[in-house]
């Protein structure tokens, strides 16, 4: 429950955030004021890891969540002082709320989070519970659609697609959180997994992406007006493809120093990504229509990390089975190199055990061998299926239309 507390209000805050800074700046200033909220959305969840492993390794890991009192008190204070609602959101009664169409959508939502979270344990469709959230989720989305198509006070109100560059950037950043979220999920599995990384240790080394990240919201707001944002979303994609590319060329004997540059990069294109793409999917809407654009473009950010995180552990988690399966029959008698590195291990162990015991010991230290290298090549081919993803992006962005060039200083293409 307290999850679902803390998802609802984490949630509604993004989209809310985002429709203010729409609202107030006028559209050749939107690419700078874009870049300082991008600070925030996208650096704090990659300096995430780095300061929950630092409280969890020095005091415990419910200051995770005790840290979030004082910054959520010093919000309302600042909200109370400084936000006042626009002239037609003042006019909106609650009278014309759509509860039918709130209920739908918290059922479909919720019943997609469970599966998506709860799938790759269950072994997924194998579980009658997951097919009950599949078909509890997609019934209630049907209805939804329905609902808000038909009533007169929609809480969403889905007409907004007929955009056709609102309509493409909800694809794109369905794209784009998918591949936030996996590769953010993924970098320190990997360290605290096969490297043995404390959690403070592979937050550190995640830190990087959070400087690029900041360094490039700086540069990408003050070129957003100059740049067409097809070829900054391109671009991003481009490097965020290298970055996962690099990093799929991974082993057991990577230095830290050789993670440092994928890592950086990736953060780069992470914030590069988001201030082109937001520009263009909100470029052509009226200021009326902010709110709930903004709505539904965090929603489909948030379903997209959902099911990055959920797409990429069960990736990683089936591959290394596969990879086993395909590795185990090569350990062998009549394999010459098994039985070459089984002689080099019963050596090494005989010099602390004993010949007897070197020899029952050794095949338990190949198999632990085995297992890691299977597990290694599971998240190589995570890693190069986000390449993949990044090429998508990179191909979507030629479908937006051009947005019309302000008069000002800076303007938005």
């Amino acid at each position: 429950m307290a999850r679902v507390i803390q998802g609802a209000a984490g949630g509604a805050l993004q989209p809310i955030s985002q429709a203010v800074l729409m609202e107030s700046f006028p559209l050749q200033k939107r690419g700078m004021a874009m870049a300082v909220y991008t600070m925030g959305i996208v650096v704090a969840p990659i300096l995430g890891p780095t300061i929950g492993g630092w409280l969890t390794y020095n005091y415990s890991w419910r200051w995770v969540f005790y840290i979030n009192l004082p910054i959520g008190i010093l919000a309302v204070i600042l909200t109370n002082a400084f936000l006042e609602d626009p002239p037609y959101l003042k006019r909106v009664s609650a009278a014309n709320l759509d509860y039918i169409g709130l209920g739908l959508l918290s059922v479909w939502l919720a019943s997609l989070q469970i599966m998506l979270d709860k799938g790759q344990e269950l072994d997924w469709f194998s579980s009658k519970m997951i097919v009950w959230c599949a078909v509890t989720s997609s019934a209630a989305f049907i209805a939804f659609i329905v609902r808000e198509l038909t009533t007169t006070f929609p809480i969403v109100d889905l007409r907004i697609l007929k955009n056709w560059n609102f309509s493409v950037g909800l694809v794109l950043i369905l794209l784009v959180g998918a591949l936030l979220y996996a590769t953010t999920a993924i970098l320190p599995l990997f360290m605290q997994n096969l490297l043995n990384y404390t959690s403070l240790a592979a937050g550190l080394a995640i830190t990087p992406r959070g400087i690029g990240a900041f360094a490039a919201t700086i540069v990408v707001g003050r070129i957003a007006g100059h740049v067409s944002n097809r070829v900054l979303i391109v671009i991003s994609s481009l490097l965020m493809a290298y970055a996962c590319f690099a990093l799929g060329n991974i082993n057991l004997q990577v230095a830290p120093g050789n993670l440092f540059w994928p890592i950086v990069i990736s953060g780069v294109a992470a914030a590069s990504i988001f201030i082109p793409l937001t520009t263009s999917a909100m470029g052509t809407l009226t200021r009326e229509q902010m709110g709930n654009a903004a709505g539904i473009f965090n929603l489909m950010r948030n379903v997209g990390g959902s099911i990055g995180i959920a797409m990429i552990t069960t990736l990683v988690t089936r591959n290394a089975q596969v990879s086993q399966a395909a590795l185990a029959p090569h350990m062998t008698q009549f394999n010459f190199n098994f039985q070459q590195q089984m002689a080099h291990v019963q050596s090494a162990l005989a010099n602390t055990t004993g010949n007897w015991d070197a020899m029952k010991k050794s095949p338990a230290v190949l198999y632990s061998i085995l297992q890691q290298q299977s597990s290694l090549l599971s998240y190589v081919y995570g890693f190069r299926f986000c390449v993949l993803v990044c090429l998508v992006c990179a191909a979507l962005a030629f479908l937006f239309k051009k947005v019309g060039k302000p008069t000002g200083p800076i303007a938005t293409h």
